[in-house]
């Protein structure tokens, strides 16, 4: 299937291939980004802040772990920098502070046909430059929201703190926190990742990064090409030693393989996630890992109405939080170890990916949370299978969090983040992590 955001493709836009065994297929190739001034000048599609109005409309918010601060960016909403601390008893002491809030424009100064969040900045942006900023060397569009009335700040005579909230686009991003960074005393940036701008010609990315080519089968051949078929399964008979794959499990196992080789989105000759990354101490990197394979650290990330908590080793939460109502929390999965090793005995708990220098790492571990609460769907006990995975191309401590429910109550939860990368080495054969050695 096609991507519905980033590089465009046309259906008539393609060339017919014929492989040496006769095969044909039809592959439809992307629009090069070269000579895109005529699109932009004839680009009649939605505004920056309409492409991004659904972001702003479904309560989501995006997270990023530092050693010390958690960032919390609730888009059209607020940034909060917290930090959590277990005291005796298990009571959690919070220190927080507002990096700003939306200040919401009073809709009887705009005109009728502009009231979403940020029309005005759309009607300035129609006659000025669209603003860059210097990503590796490229100047790299973006989209900015002013947020203001934070916290007092103790340093400027109790201003309130504020801050500017950049959105850029990246085809396979998930709306990921890139930096955080204090420009001048309580006045922030903050760099967004996201797929939604990418629609607009005039934010996509002047380099042209490396696009796939997809290619359908003709009538008379078959889906994929006989040579192909045989390379995939010496690749797959290469790996079995390393893990038990059931039939049934062999599409998402392929799934997992095609992604964890997709490239990221390249900025001339350097990655765009390697930009912003904060290096913190060997010590406080192992303090977090420490804490996490406790289940002491908790991450929590996901978009739209339901948030979601990880506790490795404890359990899934999804929880909604309204001013008027409190919290409403579900939970998802706990963790028995006994059930999940009984689970990993016919599942694999572990996916490997092939280095170039033909050695062997460990791309992903899976791990079983059931007992959650009873579904009114199924009258079972809801349940989640966490994949845990590495994302070398974030910045250190970002941590992105998705669920799918691809049957009634039971659940996959994607957890990636570079904090995975530096234990997944030590998983056992049932998917177990460890602090490394």
């Amino acid at each position: 299937s096609q991507p519905t955001t980033g590089v465009l493709y046309k259906e008539d836009n393609y060339i017919i291939m014929t492989t040496v065994d006769k095969e044909k297929y039809k592959c439809l190739l992307p629009l090069i980004a070269s000579g895109n001034e005529e699109e932009e000048k004839d680009y009649k599609g939605p505004t920056p802040g309409e492409l991004l109005e659904p972001l702003f409309k479904q309560s989501s918010c995006s997270y990023r772990i530092e050693s010390y601060w958690t960032y919390e960016v609730c888009h059209g909403k607020h940034i909060r920098q917290y930090h959590e601390e277990k005291e005796t008893g298990q009571k959690i002491n919070i220190q927080e502070y507002y990096l700003g809030n939306m200040i919401m424009k009073n809709p009887l100064s705009e005109p009728e046909e502009c009231k979403q969040l940020s029309c005005g900045y759309d009607l300035f942006l129609s006659f000025t430059q669209i603003p860059t900023k210097n990503i590796e060397g490229q100047m790299t569009p973006y989209y900015p929201v002013e947020l203001g009335n934070g916290t007092p700040c103790s340093l400027r005579q109790n201003l309130p703190r504020s801050s500017t909230v950049m959105y850029i686009c990246h085809p396979e991003a998930k709306h990921e926190i890139l930096s955080v960074a204090e420009v001048t005393t309580c006045e922030y940036e903050v760099v967004i990742l996201t797929p939604l701008l990418c629609n607009h010609p005039k934010y996509r990315f002047r380099a042209s990064p490396v696009n796939d080519i997809f290619c359908q089968s003709l009538p008379g051949s078959p889906l994929k090409p006989h040579n192909l078929e045989q390379l995939e399964k010496q690749q797959e008979m290469l790996k079995m030693p390393f893990r038990r794959v059931k039939e049934e499990e062999m599409p998402s196992v392929k799934e997992e393989k095609f992604s964890s080789i997709h490239k990221p989105v390249a900025v001339g000759s350097h990655q765009l996630l390697t930009v912003g990354t904060t290096h913190i101490s060997k010590l406080t990197d192992e303090q977090l890992i420490k804490e996490f394979l406790s289940g002491s650290y908790c991450f929590h990330g996901g978009v739209g109405w339901w948030k979601y908590e990880f506790c490795y080793g404890k359990y899934v939460h999804q929880y909604h939080e309204d001013k008027e109502s409190g919290k409403t929390s579900v939970v998802v999965g706990t963790w028995s170890k006994e059930e999940h090793i009984e689970w990993s005995r016919k599942n694999a708990a572990r996916t490997f990916y092939l280095r170039e220098d033909g050695t062997q790492t460990v791309r992903m571990v899976s791990h079983f949370y059931g007992n959650g609460d009873v579904c009114d769907l199924t009258d079972k006990p809801r349940q989640v299978t966490v994949k845990l995975k590495c994302k070398e191309s974030d910045s250190p401590h970002a941590v992105t969090i998705y669920m799918l429910e691809p049957h009634s109550c039971q659940y996959i939860l994607g957890v990636e983040s570079p904090v995975i990368c530096k234990i997944l080495d030590t998983a056992d054969e049932f998917g177990l992590l460890s602090v490394p050695s």
